[in-house]
C-alpha cells in the first residue's frame, strides 16, 4: 500500500490534534480509530507495537505514539509533521487559557462547555476498550496479564514502572513461538548521527539562553523541564507530585489551587495532559512581565516535548528488528497486553474524576458518592448514546456534548 499523500496527513493528525481531549486513554483510542479502524494505514500489531514501545519511554506516550505513526507512515518528515500536529494546537489553547485565567480568573461557562467535552471523551475511551479487548486480547494468557497490569495499578497502586517490567521479564521468559527474519539493523552510525543531531536541536538554544540570561525564570524553566522530559516515565500522571512540588515549592511559580485549575484545563484542552507544564511555565513568568510569560511557555514547551522526537526517531528504527527475536517479540506481546490494563486504569481513574466531586483518599481511590455531578452523568449518557448507540460522528459528538454542557450551566 502507497504512503498517504502529504495532504492526507496533514489532515488526518490535524484533526487527531484538534480532537485529543481527555488524556492519554481518550488520545489512544481516538488514534486508533483514525489511523487502525477508519484507514487502513496502521495494522492492529503495528499499532500495538508501536504503542508498547512509546509507553516504555520517558514523556508522554500518546504523543510519541502520534510522532512515531508518522515516522512509520513517511519516515523522519512525517514523524515531525504528526507530532508537531498532535502538540501544537493544544499548546496554543493551553497558553491562551493561561492568559485568560491570569487575567479573569477561571472562566465558568468555558468550564461548563469542557466538561461536556471531557464526558463524550469516556465515550470515546469505552468503545476503544472494547474493540481493543476483542483485538488485542486473544488468548487467556494477554487478558491476564491486561486484569493483573489493572489490578496492581488501580487496587495495590503498584508503580507504573514496576508493572510493565515484571510484563516484560515474563513475556521475555516465554518467549514466542515462531518468529520472523529479522531486518537488517540500521547502521550504528545513522542511529549514532540521529542521536547526536537531536540533542543538539534539544540543547542548544537552552545553553545560548543559560549563557545570555542565567538565573532567569526562562532559563531555570529550561533545565528543570528538560530534567523533567528525562525521567518522566509513566506519562503524565507519574510525573505530577514532581512537577507541583518543584513548581510551587521550590520556584513559587504558582500557589497550589492554581496548579490544581491548570490541571483541571489540561485536562480539557486538545494535546497531552503535560500541556500542565505550558501553563506553570506561563504562570512562572508572568510573575516578571507578558514577554517573560510567552518567554517562559515557549521554552518550557520546547524542553518537554523535543526530546519525545529524540527518543522515537533514535530508538523506532530497531523496534521491528527487535520484535523479530522471539523472546523480545514475547516480551513486546506481554507489555502491550498490559497496556491494555494500563489504559483501564487511567480510563477509570479520568471517569472518576468526570463524574464525582471527590475521592476517598488511599488506594483504590474511591468515589465519595454523594459528590455525583448529575450534569456530568447526563452528558455521559447523552455521548454514549450517541456515539456508541446511534454510531455518530465523533466531531459531532463532541461539538453537541460542549454546547449541552454550556447549556446545562445556564439553566
Amino acid at each position: 500500500m502507497p504512503p498517504p499523500s502529504w495532504s492526507e496527513m496533514t489532515r488526518v493528525f490535524g484533526r487527531i490534534g484538534l480532537l485529543s481531549f481527555g488524556g492519554p486513554a481518550a488520545q489512544i483510542a481516538l488514534m486508533h480509530r483514525e489511523l487502525v479502524e477508519t484507514r487502513p494505514w496502521l495494522g492492529e500489531e503495528t499499532f500495538l507495537r508501536g504503542l508498547g514501545f512509546c509507553t516504555l519511554l520517558p514523556g508522554p506516550e500518546a504523543m510519541q505514539l502520534a510522532t512515531f505513526a508518522g515516522w512509520r507512515l513517511r519516515g523522519t518528515a512525517g514523524g515531525l509533521l504528526a507530532g508537531l500536529l498532535f502538540v501544537l494546537p493544544g499548546a496554543a489553547v493551553m497558553i491562551a487559557l493561561a492568559a485568560l485565567y491570569l487575567a479573569y480568573g477561571r472562566l465558568p461557562l468555558v468550564e461548563a462547555a469542557f466538561l461536556g467535552v471531557k464526558a463524550a471523551a469516556l465515550a470515546i475511551v469505552a468503545g476503544a476498550l472494547w474493540r481493543l479487548r476483542e483485538k488485542a486480547l486473544q488468548g487467556p494468557l494477554p487478558l491476564t496479564v491486561a486484569v493483573l497490569a489493572f489490578v496492581a495499578l488501580f487496587f495495590l497502586g503498584l508503580p507504573f514502572w514496576a508493572v510493565l517490567l515484571a510484563a516484560l521479564v515474563l513475556g521475555a521468559s516465554l518467549g514466542t513461538r515462531g518468529g520472523t527474519a529479522p531486518p537488517p539493523p540500521p547502521e550504528p552510525a545513522r542511529t549514532l548521527r540521529t542521536v547526536a543531531l537531536w540533542l543538539a536541536i534539544w540543547w542548544a538554544p537552552l545553553l545560548a539562553l543559560l549563557l545570555l540570561a542565567p538565573g532567569s525564570t526562562p532559563a531555570e524553566a529550561g533545565l528543570f523541564f528538560s530534567w523533567l522530559a528525562t525521567v518522566s516515565f509513566g506519562g503524565a500522571y507519574a510525573v505530577l507530585a514532581a512537577l507541583a512540588q518543584t513548581a510551587v515549592e521550590t520556584h513559587g511559580w504558582l500557589t497550589p489551587p492554581q496548579m490544581v485549575d491548570g490541571l483541571g484545563l489540561a485536562e480539557t484542552t486538545p494535546g497531552p495532559l503535560i500541556l500542565v507544564t505550558v501553563f506553570t511555565g506561563w504562570l512562572g513568568g508572568a510573575q516578571v512581565g507578558p514577554a517573560t510569560a510567552f518567554a517562559t511557555a515557549t521554552v518550557t514547551l520546547w524542553a518537554t516535548f523535543v526530546p519525545c522526537f529524540l527518543w522515537i526517531f533514535a530508538g523506532a528504527p530497531h523496534l521491528e528488528r527487535l520484535t523479530a527475536h522471539p523472546r523480545l517479540r514475547g516480551a513486546f506481546d506481554m507489555v502491550s497486553a498490559a497496556v491494555a490494563g494500563v489504559i483501564a486504569n487511567l480510563s477509570l481513574w479520568f471517569a472518576l474524576h468526570v463524574l464525582f466531586a471527590s475521592t476517598a483518599s488511599g488506594t483504590p481511590p474511591w468515589p465519595v458518592l454523594s459528590s455525583v455531578n448529575v450534569d456530568a452523568l447526563a452528558l455521559a449518557v447523552f455521548a454514549f448514546a450517541w456515539l456508541l448507540g446511534l454510531k455518530r460522528g465523533l466531531l459531532e459528538t463532541l461539538a453537541l456534548s460542549a454546547l449541552a454542557g454550556a447549556l446545562l450551566s445556564l439553566i
